[in-house]
């Protein structure tokens, strides 16, 4: 056999080792994607999407935390707040319920 052409073992262990290369690369790139989003997340938790000062939790209904800017005065709802505070309401008034959110915080 020459010296340039590889035993049929000899090809497997570099695939296997090529493999093994791919997969730790892949889980690098996926831990550093997860430090990349905790280090976003901490650096805008609770922070004001539209001034960047911190938000304050106030109660609604006795069941909504709405987050609160008391700088800029906006008012943040989380992922199905909206739908528990329009669920409260009568369907004519959910419009006004709205509003008064923003009037009584």
């Amino acid at each position: 056999m020459a010296t340039n052409e590889r035993s049929p073992e000899d090809e497997y262990f570099a695939r296997e080792d090529i493999e093994k290369q791919h997969k730790l690369a892949k889980e690098l790139g996926a831990k550093r994607s997860q430090e990349q989003a905790e280090t976003l997340r901490k650096a805008h938790w609770m922070k004001c999407p539209k001034c960047g000062n911190d938000l304050q939790t106030i109660k609604f209904k006795n069941d909504v935390d709405l987050d609160r800017c008391f700088h800029c005065h906006g008012t943040w709802l989380d992922a199905g707040e909206l739908e528990k505070i329009a669920a409260h309401e009568e369907p004519h008034r959910i419009v006004d319920a709205i509003v008064n959110i923003f009037k009584r915080t």
